[in-house]
């Protein structure tokens, strides 16, 4: 298990920290409640701070990519194959693509520059 860094996590009451700068969770024995669940530490931060969220579903968080962050991974892996893919179109059949089929492969590939951020 290894925490994966950047990532966001929400401790829940509209506070949030990077997951790799979170340092330790403990579980509150005493007072805990709705609101109160775990104590985090954050690097830098002298005092823990209160998770309304409990100890497991943060470090599950922390140590797991999110299904949006996958999927959106792997939106940018099938563009890239995409664009790889029509780069290697010849001028002849992009000339009968557009013509024919009335689909600008110059127009796909420099949207899909775009979006990737490719130069």
């Amino acid at each position: 298990m290894r925490v994966e860094p950047g990532l966001i996590v929400a401790l829940g009451y509209g506070k949030y920290f990077r997951s790799d700068r979170i340092v330790g969770l403990e579980p509150i024995e005493e007072d805990r409640g709705p609101g109160r669940r775990t104590w985090v530490y954050i690097e830098g931060k002298a005092e823990p701070v209160i998770g309304s969220r409990s100890e497991g579903t943060i470090l599950r968080d922390m140590v797991e990519t999110p299904a949006e962050v996958t999927r959106a991974q792997e939106q940018q892996q099938l563009l890239n194959d995409i664009f790889d893919a029509v780069q290697e179109i010849n001028p002849m059949l992009r000339t009968i693509i557009r013509e024919q089929g009335k689909w600008d492969l110059d127009r796909l590939e420099r949207r899909i520059r775009d979006v990737l951020g490719n130069e």
